[in-house]
């Protein structure tokens, strides 16, 4: 059960409400609160959810609360990063909602330059930073760093929650959803976010876990199709969902993870059920166009081992193919347009 400590929120409206889910990670939280504190942006409130933590970030969180009564601390029992999530955004009051993790930070202009957008054309949800912005109109998710999102539309649609008990791909689920309730959405590529990087974040442990994972895909489908259906959305939101699949479970998960032969092939055929259920008798011709050409190589298999094949040539063919576009650049004279060239080359063999 969660536990207020001090002054109860969702009082007064603020312009934003920063949610921190914390666990464990009493060596970078200090850092993480203080990038929120140093925004040039003011009207914000932070939510800080205690979800069991083992080390001192409790008393760290409890620590902010008593100093400054726009931070709010509440305590759970440990239940994972989506319960801590959904807790901390019943209580916030915000007009728009941001998640931030307890171990990255963001830079001062952050929140006031995003909600600055956000406002002005009344986006709904505005995507936030380069890695992110720039896979438009191919995006459908984003992780929860990437987005700002408008109080009311989460409020229009209390199901679209963080998926509990599963992780990874929570926050995909999540923002997925959010995607296909509005075309309101809006892009700050200039919105600059620290990712940290250390041996125990949970994304590193987890994506080592195959098995763990290959149990958890038949779950984030099923929430999908039960999501689609209620809604009566397949036909009209084909094409995203497709988009949806072969970035997380085909690309993150099957191209990217260490699986071994027998799991590439129960997740090539759960795939293929899938989409060869739910999703290709809507597509057209025209949509399969915007598809990677692997997915549709992935597609258009009769087996694992024939994609896998497949596959192979092809990453061998665009590592040929990277290597000769960045020789040719180097005879461009003029500086400024070579390092363009190379972040645009980079950038386009970066996509799987």
């Amino acid at each position: 059960m969660m536990k207020k400590n001090g002054i109860s929120g969702g009082t007064s409206r603020v312009a934003v409400s920063v949610v921190i889910p914390v666990y464990n990670v009493e060596k970078y939280l200090d850092e993480t609160i203080q990038s929120v504190l140093n925004q040039e942006l003011k009207d914000f409130e932070i939510i800080l959810v205690n979800d069991g933590s083992m080390d001192s970030s409790a008393t760290i969180c409890k620590k902010y609360a008593s100093l400054d009564p726009r931070i709010y601390f509440f305590d759970q029992e440990n239940a994972g990063v989506s319960v801590a999530r959904n807790n901390g955004l019943s209580h916030a009051v915000g007009e728009y909602v941001y998640f931030l993790d307890s171990d990255d930070t963001i830079e001062p202009t952050f929140l006031s330059a995003s909600l600055a957008i956000a406002k002005q054309q009344n986006f709904d949800l505005l995507i936030l930073g380069e890695p992110y912005c720039s896979r438009a109109p191919r995006l459908t998710a984003v992780p929860t760093c990437g987005l700002l999102i408008k109080k009311t539309l989460l409020d229009t649609y209390p199901d679209i929650r963080f998926p509990e008990g599963i992780q990874p791909c929570e926050d995909g689920l999540f923002s997925h959803r959010l995607f296909l309730m509005t075309d309101k959405i809006g892009f700050n590529p200039s919105a600059l976010y620290f990712y940290r990087q250390h041996e125990n974040q949970n994304h590193v442990r987890i994506n080592k876990e195959t098995a763990r994972i290959l149990e958890q895909i038949p779950q984030w489908l099923e929430l999908l199709r039960i999501f689609y259906d209620q809604n009566d959305i397949f036909s009209s939101r084909a094409l995203k969902l497709a988009l949806f699949i072969e970035h997380e479970p085909f690309e993150l998960r099957y191209i990217k993870m260490p699986f071994d032969d027998h799991e590439r092939e129960i997740l090539f055929n759960l795939l293929h059920k899938f989409m060869l259920g739910y999703v290709e008798p809507y597509l057209s011709e025209g949509d399969l166009e915007v598809l990677s050409v692997p997915f549709r190589h992935f597609l258009a298999a009769k087996c694992h081992d024939d994609f896998d094949n497949f596959y192979r040539s092809y990453q061998t063919n665009r590592a040929r193919n990277f290597k000769r576009s960045l020789f040719w650049v180097k005879f461009i004279p003029i500086s400024s347009l070579r390092r363009k060239l190379r972040q645009n080359i980079r950038a386009k063999y970066s996509v799987v």
